[in-house]
């Protein structure tokens, strides 16, 4: 294996690994929040969001193609899972509990049925629900950063990795999203001490 696989292998692991820590730390935590049990749930299905696509990526050698598979459904399927899960953690209203949990379900079927962009189409409105819903919640500007690594960078990353074919750009897209991972686990833990 030369350097730059082990770099992108690397760079994919750290993804897994991360979010599955932040969800143990997370266990018994947060109990300010209604629904906090969902929030080990929602790390550990990000780091097994990246599992599968590290396991769809051997089916590639490793070189990005966009591409439907069936890791690469198992991989969108445990983001949509997480994005719910943090998003209906911090709320109330069943209502909304209920939609958010419909778009979730609706992004995981369409992959399957129809088409990814679909899928991407229903995973956006899931996380614009989550942007508002922890800004509501946690009056915190740092859940800004959710978006900014995210959404913004890595699909910018994954964008240029597309049309150039340079697999460089792929080396950053784990570690844009262990950002916004981490973004979550911060505004957490911001507004746990404000209330010790």
């Amino acid at each position: 294996m030369n350097l730059f696989y082990l770099i992108l292998f690397l760079a994919h692991f750290q993804a897994v690994v991360i979010p599955i820590i932040l969800g143990i730390k997370s266990v018994n935590r947060f109990k300010q929040l209604k629904n906090n049990f969902l929030i080990p749930f929602g790390f550990v299905f990000f780091g097994m969001a990246s599992m599968f696509e590290m396991l769809d990526h051997t089916q590639t050698s490793w070189i990005y193609i966009d591409h439907s598979s069936f890791f690469n459904w198992l991989f969108y399927s445990f983001l949509s899972l997480g994005l719910t899960s943090l998003s209906i953690s911090v709320m109330k209203n069943n209502v909304l509990i209920k939609l958010n949990l419909c778009l979730s379900i609706s992004s995981i079927l369409s992959y399957l049925f129809f088409d990814k962009a679909i899928s991407l189409f229903f995973q956006a409105i899931i996380s614009i629900f989550l942007i508002i819903n922890w800004k509501r919640a946690f009056k915190d500007w740092l859940i800004i950063l959710y978006p900014v690594f995210g959404i913004i960078f890595t699909t910018f990353f994954g964008t240029n990795l597309s049309i150039s074919g340079n697999q460089i750009w792929h080396i950053f897209i784990g570690p844009s999203g262990t950002m916004s991972v981490l973004t979550f686990y911060l505004v957490l833990k911001r507004s746990f001490q404000k209330i010790t």
